[in-house]
């Protein structure tokens, strides 16, 4: 195994770039090696932000998404927002890719993940309770079941349909537009646009 040729506070910054999702060992590099240019202000204002992340961001109490402790995310304060729509994703990037397109108006539920047995994550371990409150307490006519189209997401696209088949609302999943077997965060607006707009009841 070679050295390092750079010092070790350098090197552990590449190593916390490099475990970042999609960053190889030559993209941390060029990363941190920009980053040692910066300004010493620019510096602490990025590891004062670091700091408090877990601290200043909190799930929304309503929807899961991202928001500021003790407070509803800004789409479910928007009285703009269709609140008898809610969409289901697996996790919070999905409601970003979601909103990229700016087509979908209702509300949004974060999961926290999908079914998947092998690796232990059953019923339990989904965000399905608080769903379930939602559907009951509110005028929700419609939940869609945009996760994705891989056999985990199915299998908890059925699992949800057959939990809320009891509640009176609708349950749809997006149509024509997934390919099979991808993950919804990295289809582009017009694809998620066309699967919406052609979703079909479950």
């Amino acid at each position: 195994m070679a050295l390092s040729s750079y010092p070790p506070a350098l090197e552990a910054l590449i190593e916390s770039l490099k475990s970042l999702p999609g960053v190889g060992r030559r993209s941390s590099e060029r990363m941190a090696l920009s980053i040692m240019k910066w300004p010493q202000a620019r510096l602490e204002l990025l590891a004062e932000s670091l700091k408090n992340l877990h601290s200043k961001i909190a799930h929304c109490p309503l929807c899961g998404n991202f928001s500021e402790p003790g407070h509803p995310c800004m789409i479910c304060s928007s009285s703009l927002r269709d609140k008898s729509v809610i969409c289901v994703v697996e996790d919070v990037a999905q409601i970003r890719t979601m909103e990229s397109g700016s087509f979908f108006k209702g509300l949004y539920h974060v999961l926290g993940g999908h079914l998947s047995p092998l690796e232990g994550k059953g019923p339990e371990t989904l965000n399905l309770a608080a769903l379930s409150e939602r559907v009951k307490s509110a005028d929700v006519r419609e939940v869609i079941l945009a996760l994705s189209a891989d056999i985990e997401g199915q299998a908890t696209s059925i699992y949800i349909a057959e939990f809320l088949k009891d509640s009176g609302v609708t349950v749809s999943r997006p149509a024509q537009g997934l390919p099979a077997g991808s993950d919804i965060s990295y289809a582009d607006a017009a694809t998620i646009a066309a699967a919406m707009n052609g979703r079909v009841k479950l």
